[in-house]
């Protein structure tokens, strides 16, 4: 539907063909930096009414709905034969997720790492990220039209069931905080820079603050794929690096955003539910709809994600917090991986 409105208006006027992509990322990411400021207003306000840790929400209504995304565009990418992009979107989002959001986050306010996060969703994510390397080595002897593997709708399966999995144990830890604090007899407090709304008001900011990701993760996606074409850049350095940057444009508003606001929680909690959500759910789910295949930079890139993984899990632990000098180390990581992609992977691409 996008495309047909983007056809109607370049068949219209002519003249705005070159600089449309241009248009479409500024709008998008007003859309998005809107989207985001209303979006985590309102899922906090609801936390809050619910006496539902913060990180609960990070981890979950935060994370999918910044997910959207990444959902839309590997589904897509998949059906229209990108396999690159579909794969190379869902890796490249979660090494950016870790090395620029959170290395953005941190720059702002060093993020408290909550214990509840160590016990449960750090484990959890060590476990996606070795996991998609995995299936990919196993996956191997199926590779078809000579690429190094094939993901078939057996690993979608897999995926998908380890997801709603996760999601049974967050929502259980969210019952278990809700009956602790109803025993104390703690009440929602509102937290820096937090207010709660009435519930409609929380409603309506959650909602059309997710409507406005979805459309501005859409549309900074369009222009940049666009962009990223016109200049001669490989397929899957575009699934690495400028489409994974644009579905990633959510997280990393909504993240800083919440980082200013002084909510570490939902900082650290929606990039962390974010990569989990994107192994486990979008690339599960892209592989029911159409099994992929997988090139052997996009396995190399998987590694890349495994290693940046351990470094959040071990920068975590040893601090119990991600402070301002190790989010400039991440990103100081960021700028050597991505000139390694444009230096050496789009040319074995």
């Amino acid at each position: 539907m996008l495309d047909a409105i983007l056809k109607s208006i370049t068949d219209t006027f002519p003249f705005l063909a070159p600089v449309l992509p241009y248009i479409l990322l500024v709008i998008g990411f007003l859309a998005l930096v809107k989207g985001a400021d209303l979006f985590v207003d309102g899922s906090s306000s609801i936390a809050k009414r619910l006496r539902i840790p913060d990180l609960i929400v990070g981890l979950t209504i935060v994370a999918m709905g910044t997910s959207m995304p990444e959902l839309a565009v590997s589904v897509s990418a998949a059906i229209g034969g990108s396999s690159d992009i579909a794969v190379g979107n869902v890796v490249g989002s979660n090494i950016l997720n870790i090395l620029i959001i959170l290395g953005l986050s941190a720059l702002i306010l060093p993020l408290h790492v909550d214990k509840e996060m160590f016990r449960r969703d750090i484990p959890v994510l060590l476990l996606t990220a070795v996991l998609l390397p995995a299936i990919t080595l196993l996956s191997i002897g199926a590779a078809r039209n000579g690429h190094f593997s094939y993901l078939s709708r057996l690993s979608g399966v897999v995926l998908v069931l380890l997801f709603i999995g996760y999601i049974l144990l967050t929502i259980r830890s969210a019952l278990r905080f809700r009956k602790e604090q109803a025993l104390t007899g703690d009440t929602p407090d509102e937290g820096e820079g937090l207010k709660v709304f009435p519930w409609w008001k929380s409603i309506l900011f959650t909602v059309g603050g997710a409507l406005l990701i979805v459309l501005g993760g859409n549309l900074s996606v369009e222009g940049a794929t666009d962009i990223a074409h016109q200049l001669g850049i490989s397929e899957a350095v575009i699934g690495l690096t400028v489409v994974a940057l644009g579905t990633s444009l959510p997280e990393l508003v909504t993240s800083v955003i919440a980082a200013r606001k002084g909510n570490s929680d939902i900082a650290l909690g929606n990039v962390v539910g974010s990569n989990i959500f994107n192994v486990l759910f979008i690339l599960g789910t892209t592989v029911l709809v159409l099994p992929i295949n997988v090139d052997f930079v996009g396995f190399i890139n998987q590694l890349v994600l495994l290693a940046t993984s351990i470094v959040l899990a071990v920068t975590a632990f040893t601090g119990k917090k991600l402070s301002r000098i190790e989010g400039g180390i991440y990103l100081l990581l960021y700028v050597a991986y991505a000139c390694y992609l444009f230096f050496f992977a789009n040319a074995a691409a």
